[in-house]
């Protein structure tokens, strides 16, 4: 009896001591404004049927986006073998840069999209060992390319390498030691552009992202789908993340930390044009956008990154449905 009783009083410490932890670091002050940013993928506004320029010039000049996160994919600026097509992103760059908009420019073989990897056909047959020397050259040409823009804020350097959960069966087991060579190719061709890292808010532990990088970016999904139960809401609450920031910041150093993927787009099972529009209106709502809007300002970042614009585009322009799009002009108005 004497046992049960200490057991019980021990478990009863550490409860108390967890939340007394848990609820000291998810103090964190509201941002006085949160600024605004979008992410825009060449790729994907492809697969939507949508004229890529069309879109971006859209999110530039009429949505009024001024922070971009942008990707080098491999295999869009290397589609065959040491022939570079630079087109797109020399596009997106100098758009950009005649607007005063500032650029998060991803690089590596894993970037934002699916499949999460995204390898040229030429190089697919290659061993690991041959594809790393090909990445090495790409990043390489893409860095060098790039790096006298003088709005380019950040370089990206893969995309959540340390979340396998989707994408081991296109990537494979994560490769630490290139990882870090990466991250040191890039510093070395790119001294003076500080280098961003991120992981999954939902999943990553930001253990080996946080700490490799000069700053961070998480991922935010409040209504996700898993293959098991379906269509589901996130159980986290927004000061979920305030302790994981707050927690690596004493582990690691204070660094500056953004919500660089905030999914504001259905979740979905197939291509978004094979799934009928009323799906993805019950899988994204505007009330739905409303709430996700909301629980992130909870988090207390004061940079996010809004996922889904060339989505909204498609919605505005094909469906009928403009409210998305108008939900993004009024953030990217506020101050």
């Amino acid at each position: 009896m004497i046992f049960v009783q200490k057991f019980f009083a021990v478990l009863l410490f550490v409860v108390l001591a967890f939340l007394a932890a848990f609820l000291l670091l998810a103090q964190e002050e509201k941002p006085g404004v949160i600024t605004y940013g979008v992410s825009f993928n060449t790729l994907y506004a492809r697969e939507l049927g949508l004229d890529e320029k069309e879109v971006y010039r859209a999110i530039l000049d009429d949505l009024g986006a001024r922070h971009l996160r942008l990707a080098a994919h491999w295999d869009m600026v290397e589609p065959q073998d040491d022939a570079y097509n630079f087109s797109e992103l020399d596009f997106q760059m100098n758009e950009a840069k005649e607007r005063n908009a500032d650029v998060i420019l991803g690089v590596g073989r894993r970037l934002p999209r699916w499949p999460e990897c995204h390898v040229p056909k030429w190089a697919e047959e290659l061993s690991w060992e041959e594809q790393k020397e090909e990445l090495r050259k790409y990043i390489d040409v893409v860095v060098n390319r790039y790096k006298d823009y003088d709005n380019l804020i950040y370089w990206q350097v893969e995309n959540e390498p340390f979340l396998e959960v989707f994408a081991k069966e296109h990537c494979g087991e994560l490769d630490k030691e290139f990882l870090d060579e990466e991250i040191a190719l890039v510093r070395s061709l790119d001294p003076d552009t500080l280098i961003l890292m991120t992981d999954s808010g939902n999943l990553g532990t930001w253990f080996g992202a946080y700490r490799r990088g000069d700053a961070f970016g998480t991922s935010v999904y409040v209504y996700l789908w898993n293959p098991d139960i379906g269509p589901f809401k996130s159980f986290l609450p927004p000061e979920y993340y305030r302790v994981k920031k707050n927690l690596m910041g004493l582990l690691f150093g204070e660094k500056p930390t953004f919500l660089i993927e905030l999914s504001a787009e259905p979740w979905l099972l197939n291509p978004v044009l094979e799934t009928p529009y009323e799906v993805q209106l019950e899988r994204m709502n505007i009330e739905k956008l409303d709430e996700i809007i909301e629980f992130a300002k909870e988090t207390r970042l004061s940079r996010q990154y809004l996922w889904g614009a060339e989505w909204w585009y498609l919605m505005m322009r094909d469906k009928g449905h403009p409210e998305f799009w108008e939900r993004g002009k009024e953030l990217f108005k506020e101050k």
